[in-house]
């Protein structure tokens, strides 16, 4: 009689904490899809490659209740560096924004308010894919919904702080992968 009242306790409990049916956080892209190679575009331009620079056009969709802020990376996880690389890191964009057109990189569509870190590159902005000839390289892009309005970071914060400081505030995320070869 006792295992079955923690049984049906349980039940209950697991039933009432179960939120209503919400759309999940998304990120879609007209410039990049899940697992598929990047453009061109994307490419970057310099060390041995050829290719657009241009940031991809990005957005999101139902965002976590209690976002006040955005922030936008990509990352590839297997650059041989021991640390992979960043490419992109766009903090402190406004709660009210749902999308960075193509090419919005280091011009006037950036949000205002919101900041472009350097990337690996060592170029505050955008920086395409460019993987050692031969090896295939994954590319993370993702949104965070933060619950803060603004990030505290110095103006010349490495990717590695802005990233702590992104996934301690993070309340949602949202990926897309795709994939560079050359």
């Amino acid at each position: 009689m006792r295992v079955t009242s923690v049984v049906v306790g349980l039940a209950l409990a697991g039933a009432l904490a179960t939120p209503a049916i919400a759309q999940d956080f998304k990120l879609t892209s007209p410039s990049v899809a899940e697992g598929a190679p990047l453009s061109p575009a994307q490419v970057f331009k310099g060390f041995g490659c050829d290719g657009g620079n241009t940031s991809p056009h990005l957005s999101w969709s139902n965002a976590p209740t209690g976002t006040k802020s955005f922030a936008v990376t990509a990352y590839d996880p297997d650059a041989p560096t021991g640390s992979g690389w960043w490419h992109w890191n766009v903090v402190n964009i406004p709660a009210t924004i749902s999308e960075l057109a193509a090419g919005a990189s280091g011009s006037k569509a950036v949000p205002a308010g919101a900041s472009e870190l350097k990337n690996d590159y060592g170029v505050a902005g955008f920086g395409g894919a460019c993987p050692p000839p031969g090896e295939v390289h994954r590319y993370v892009f993702t949104v965070y919904a933060l619950g803060v309005e603004k990030l505290d970071l110095p103006q010349d914060a490495s990717n590695a702080l802005a990233g702590f400081m992104v996934r301690a505030n993070s309340i949602g995320k949202a990926s897309i992968t795709a994939v560079y070869t050359r």
